[in-house]
């Protein structure tokens, strides 16, 4: 091992900072002109129903070039004010009462890190995407018309990984779905109804990753993050509703500047109503913390593509359109940037990104185009993430944009807001949905959850008027510092009125939920029940309390209203709340009648307003389960025997639980069948980031093929004698095969609670009765198997190529260094640095050039003195470090 400084001369020409390539900001003709000829068509879902395969969950963070992360300037943004927007927010803002959600339900559930929600409505059907799967939902939320499908072969019969999106375009009446594999393959239907519609797909072989879709008048648009050439690519589009051989188009971006991460946005049609040909619009947001940019702004271009001569195709010089400053960077570009409640995680905030999906809509006087991005509004050490949306107009087809109007909205009680997506209704108000919980000053816990706002059109400028409104809280947190990527809104085509939005946030399990919302007025009279606060789960008894949370959510006063629960659908207990709930209210009430939950359990505990009149019945009432937990650590059973199912071999770590064989693993004699209590059993895990992240094996042989055959693990972390939904880590993720040893990925939260825990595995045929997700339950078939890990605060094995690594560091003229590390790894390398304080300025992911990983650092901005490198693999937790001074 080598660590060595030297000293050159050479003047740096290019910093690393502006690692896009240096276009002339001048106008330019296409730099890629083709056709699409590789064209198949995909008869219908409908008619190839037992040709479909579940869809895939991947367990891994996901390998997108958008894990490799921006690269910032360190002290070039000196920001020391707070955001302006927020510094300046005006009296109306959060001011007006609007309905609550219509539809709330959880589409879809992967373990994908990240699950990548999106969505697109039609006429009849809601089509709901994740990262590797699909499935489709009528709209009402109540009825599942597909499962969750893998995409391969059931629309894209040549393989694919990842990254699936779709757009309904609402003119055509089609559905358009992209994928990544071997490219990007795209994929649209013929005809409105995506089970009985065929598909004519198209294979791309130069859309590299993190491909966002837009529809546009004359071609479907798709912005990709590449690294060889910054592109935007135009695909025919009158010839791909046709099915026919289609022309394809990329361009450059002039006087483009990035951080090292490409995530422009085309804007997309959201209605049935388009803007002439051409004047396809690319934004981009422009942070000054990077190289190359002086003042915060947002850049456009424009392109225009000619399918019949394309040598006439060009994209514009850019635009700038200045903006209140804005800082867009955190925790110097990693991706562990807001901590989630209780120690939890630090998730992605997704900088240096514009979100899906920038919305365009032509109105009778003007087109208008929203989008929006994440900003810190805290200028201080500390971090609160807002949404910094805006507002483009121009007053006809193919003439400039410009800002009509921007604002930050912040999530109230001191909450983080992101993972934002914006549109317009037929009547020019803009709904936004987003993602928030608890921030550093929030009295309360609240988890990422999902929730909207908005504005009506004549509102004061640059305010979101509208209340927010709670689409679902989650009720853990989000198991790996990936989050999003994707979210998305829509606005219903069958009445320009409706907004559909989807995002992530965990519901006993990582899930993908939808909500449904209008911007009109609340109804006069309407409550219902929003929270069960007790009983809870645990040592129950024959007079457990029942205190519920009663929300107003119409417009009128509501007096004595009558309350009632009932358990286990037996009698209901009726009773009267005394006094006056005000709109736009929340009032606590316990029964005078308690319940008797001495049994065995588990218990369904409903409650629910009965109001007369009520103007919504549709949030009236709510349904709890509380597990009954005698005895200490409940013994679940498997009812109908193991068979080939659960657990028939465990590898944690020191852990290894060889069966031999089928059967039940009943431990002790006298336990209930199928349950094993392995406790004597222990391994030493760490809860330290970059050594916090396991591989759990596991193997069961039933022959019932992928999707069947589920997985769970819980670490009870405060040694409560339960299981609570946050301290499960593994949710119910299916085994692909029988009698093999397959991989699951085990992450301790960082931070959680040292010393030993009971660890408990469950695995379960799913197509049987059994809840994969409750630890407690019993089930027809499977095991469940309780082993004990110690959790330290010291980093797991180290990696011995990293450690036989030479680290170099080249100090350069003008504060300029260059970092290398040489070495054998094969992996993703990380870099951080950090101040003599311990704060880390910047990050970055960095994949391997040659022999080695090389950053180039810009100290240029960077105040005097001593500053701290480290780099290495982030996922063993073994790194090079060394120092370097700031002249």
């Amino acid at each position: 091992m080598k660590f060595t400084f030297s000293i050159f001369t050479l003047l740096l020409l290019v910093s690393f900072g502006a690692i896009a390539q240096q276009v002339p900001n001048e106008p330019m003709q296409a730099n890629y002109t083709g056709m699409v000829t590789d064209v198949t068509y995909v008869p219908s879902i409908a008619s190839r129903m037992s040709e479909l395969t579940p869809a895939k969950v991947d367990k891994n963070e996901m390998g997108d070039k958008r894990s490799l992360g921006p690269t910032v300037i360190i002290g070039k943004d000196r920001q020391v004010q707070d955001d302006y927007h927020v510094r300046n927010r005006h009296e109306m803002e959060a001011s007006v009462r609007v309905a609550p959600p219509i539809v709330v339900f959880d589409a879809a559930q992967s373990s994908s890190q990240p699950t990548d929600p999106s969505i697109a409505v039609g006429p009849n059907h809601l089509f709901v995407v994740f990262n590797t799967g699909f499935t489709i939902w009528d709209k009402t939320g109540t009825t599942q018309l597909l499962g969750q499908t893998s995409p391969n072969p059931a629309i894209f019969p040549s393989g694919g990984c990842c990254d699936l999106t779709v757009s309904y375009d609402n003119l055509a009446q089609r559905w358009v779905l992209s994928f990544l594999g071997s490219g990007a393959q795209i994929a649209v239907s013929d005809g409105p109804d995506p089970l009985t519609a065929g598909w004519n797909v198209y294979n791309i072989s130069q859309i590299n990753d993190y491909q966002k879709l837009s529809v546009w008048s004359d071609g479907y648009y798709l912005t990709d993050n590449t690294s060889s050439s910054n592109r935007v690519w135009a695909m025919e589009r009158d010839e791909m509703l046709l099915g026919n051989p289609a022309g394809i188009q990329g361009f450059n971006l002039p006087g483009i500047v990035t951080s090292g991460f490409y995530s422009p946005q085309a804007f997309s049609i959201t209605d049935n109503t388009h803007p002439a040909a051409g004047g396809a619009t690319i934004v981009y947001l422009q942070d000054d913390a990077w190289s190359g940019v002086s003042t915060d702004h947002m850049k456009y271009w424009t392109i225009d593509v000619d399918w019949a001569t394309p040598g006439n195709s060009t994209v514009s010089a850019n635009t700038q359109i200045p903006l209140a400053p804005f800082i867009s960077v955190f925790d110097g570009g990693s991706f562990s940037n807001l901590s989630q409640p209780g120690g939890g995680i630090a998730i992605d905030a997704l900088q240096a990104t514009i979100m899906n999906q920038a919305h365009f809509r032509k109105f009778g006087t003007h087109n208008s185009a929203v989008f929006n991005f994440v900003v810190d509004t805290d200028a201080s050490g500390g971090e609160l993430a807002g949404i910094r949306w805006m507002e483009f107009r121009q007053p006809a087809d193919n003439t400039p944009w410009t800002l009509f109007q921007s604002g930050t909205y912040t999530a109230p009680d001191g909450r983080h807001a992101w993972h934002a997506s914006l549109a317009m209704d037929g009547s020019g108000n803009i709904g936004m949905g987003y993602s928030s919980m608890s921030g550093p000053g929030t009295p309360t816990t609240v988890r990422v959850s999902s929730y909207y706002t908005g504005r009506f059109d004549g509102d004061p400028l640059g305010t979101m008027t509208v209340i927010e409104e709670v689409i679902a809280n989650g009720n853990a947190n989000i198991p790996g510092l990936r989050y999003g990527d994707y979210s998305k809104i829509d606005v219903d085509p069958a009445d320009d009125t409706t907004f559909w939005f989807i995002n992530e946030y965990m519901n006993s399990g990582r899930k993908n939920v939808v909500g449904a919302f209008q911007l009109a007025p609340p109804g006069p009279d309407d409550i219902g029940i929003s929270q069960i606060t007790t009983p809870v789960s645990g040592v129950l008894t024959a007079a457990e309390v029942v205190t519920v949370d009663i929300r107003n959510y119409g417009s009128n006063n509501i007096t004595n209203p009558m309350l009632q629960y009932t358990v286990d659908g037996g009698p209901a207990e009726v009773e009267m709340y005394t006094g006056t709930i005000a709109a736009g209210t929340t009032e606590a009430y316990t029964f005078t009648a308690t319940a008797d939950l001495s049994g065995v359990g588990p218990f369904v505990i409903e409650a629910r307003t009965n109001l007369a009149g009520d103007t919504n019945a549709g949030n009236d009432g709510l349904t709890k389960v509380v597990q009954q937990q005698l005895g200490g650590y409940c013994q679940p059973m498997a009812t109908a025997g193991c068979n080939l199912d659960g657990i028939k071999m465990f590898v944690l770590n020191t852990i290894t639980a060889d069966d031999g064989g089928n059967g039940c693993n009943t431990e002790p004699i006298g336990s209930p069948q199928g349950y094993a209590d392995r406790t004597a059993l222990s391994t030493d895990l760490s809860n330290q980031a970059g050594g916090n992240v396991y591989t759990l094996q596991a193997q069961q042989n039933w022959t019932g093929g992928p999707g069947v055959e589920a997985l769970s693990v819980w670490i009870d972390f405060d040694d409560s004698g339960t299981f609570e939904p946050s301290e499960r880590l593994i949710s119910g993720e299916f085994f692909q095969a029988d009698n093999v040893l397959e991989d699951f990925t085990l992450t301790i939260p960082t931070g959680s609670a040292l010393g030993p825990h009971r660890l408990r595995a469950k695995a379960i045929d799913t197509s049987a009765p059994g809840d994969i997700l409750d630890p407690c339950t019993d089930f027809d078939f499977g095991e469940v198997q309780d082993y004990t890990v110690v959790i330290n605060d010291i980093l797991s094995v180290q990696d011995q190529d990293i450690i036989a690594s030479d680290f170099v560091v080249l100090t350069k003229e003008n504060n300029q260094f260059e970092i290398s590390l040489i070495s054998a790894f094969e992996g993703v390398a990380s870099i951080s640095i950090y101040n003599v304080m311990g704060q880390r300025l910047a990050f970055n992911n960095l994949e391997k050039q040659n022999d080695r990983f090389v950053y180039k650092l810009d100290m240029s901005y960077a105040g005097t003195g001593v500053y701290f490198i480290k780099m290495g693999d982030r996922s063993s937790g073994t790194f090079k470090t060394g120092k370097i001074i700031v002249k």
